[in-house]
């Protein structure tokens, strides 16, 4: 397999999440490549987008297990079509992360021609930039599986890095409900934009506001909140009687979603409620855990500069292995630009990765 072709053939599927038809051209380019193999590959679907689940073995108790994406945030037409400039590789999807699913499938490749004595297998989603559905419906439909380790590339940025703790991400939708009245007699009525308001700005007691001009906290390993959408009122003239906002909160794992719900009691003026949408755990994994350290040594040999630990607000699919116990090891390429319009990966980073993870599995195989 040409690791850089197969990553070029990739971003030009235009996978945007809920694109069905470019997600079903890539699930069956994946398909394909392993025809003549003895792999046995799966394109899950029910309800949800599909899952493309790719294994070397019958079982579902893995020694080793992959998890990436192919589906990608939207973009212009002309980042479907990557463009090498010098040593990087520019294209939706380069970072986030076509180029990692591909090193996935470099991986299966080499088990399988060498014949490793290892269960190893890869799931990729195709709706996790819209929450990972298909995930849950295919760990939902394959509760038995299990993974001594899961190999996570899906935090994109930086090779010398290697994450050890993802946040737990809580969504959290405000309901404010008021009473119509006339605009120019608010005494009459109940504004719901101004109830919602007023609750938001109590939430910001408990959780600061941080921006890049406002201001960073020292210990960046903190709970936070954005608003990530709002919307209340009609037209300009009527007292709002309805008002919604979509919160954001990333938890550490010191802290939890039964005491962000005290948090938001304490917060509520009448008339506003509060739905959680969705909640998931952090990921939180030792530094001083063998599998870990024995991937970061033959890491920093391959690529002949140390790595450090690091944490990130983000989350990952990996969460659900997490919790069943497996060691979950975070490391990724380098580049820039997730879903922006420079998105890029450094291809030699890519190859560093491939060449990594392969090394890893030998070891797993012959320990």
């Amino acid at each position: 397999m040409n690791l850089i072709s197969t990553i070029q053939d990739l971003i030009r599927f235009r996978t945007e999440t809920g694109n069905a038809a470019e997600i079903k051209k890539a699930a069956e380019y994946i398909k394909n490549k392993f025809v003549a193999t003895e792999a046995l590959v799966e394109i899950f679907q029910t309800t949800a987008s599909p899952v493309i689940f790719i294994r070397n073995t019958q079982t579902l108790d893995f020694d080793a297990l992959v998890l990436g994406h192919i589906d990608v945030v939207p973009a212009p037409d002309e980042m479907f079509e990557p463009v090498v400039k010098g040593n990087l590789m520019y294209g939706r999807g380069t970072l986030d992360m076509k180029s990692f699913a591909a090193v996935a499938l470099n991986s299966m490749e080499y088990v399988l021609q060498n014949k490793l004595p290892l269960k190893f297998g890869i799931i990729l989603s195709t709706d996790e930039e819209k929450g990972s559905l298909s995930t849950e419906s295919f760990l939902e439909a394959y509760p038995q599986i299990r993974a001594q380790v899961v190999l996570d590339n899906d935090v994109g940025g930086d090779i010398h890095e290697i994450i050890t703790k993802c946040k737990n991400p809580v969504f959290v939708k405000l309901i404010a409900r008021g009473k119509e009245a006339h605009g120019s007699t608010p005494w009459a009525g109940i504004d719901a934009n101004e109830i919602l308001l007023q609750t938001w700005q109590n939430i910001r007691q408990i959780y600061p506001y941080y921006s890049l001009e406002h201001n960073e906290p020292q210990n960046q390993w903190v709970d936070t909140v954005h608003m990530a959408k709002i919307e209340g009122g009609q037209v300009s003239n009527v007292i709002s009687n309805y008002a919604e906002a979509l919160l954001d909160f990333r938890l550490t794992e010191n802290s939890t979603v039964e005491n962000l719900e005290k948090n938001l009691q304490k917060c509520l003026l009448n008339g506003v409620t509060y739905k959680i949408v969705s909640a998931s755990t952090p990921v939180v994994m030792d530094e001083n855990n063998p599998l870990i350290q024995s991937y970061k040594q033959l890491a920093e040999k391959t690529i002949n500069q140390p790595l450090r630990f690091v944490q990130i607000g983000g989350a990952t699919d990996s969460r659900a292995f997490a919790v069943k116990g497996s060691t979950v090891i975070m490391h990724s390429g380098t580049g820039e630009g997730i879903h922006a319009s420079g998105e890029y990966v450094d291809i030699e980073s890519v190859e560093q990765v491939a060449a990594i993870q392969i090394k890893f599995l030998e070891m797993l195989a012959h320990k």
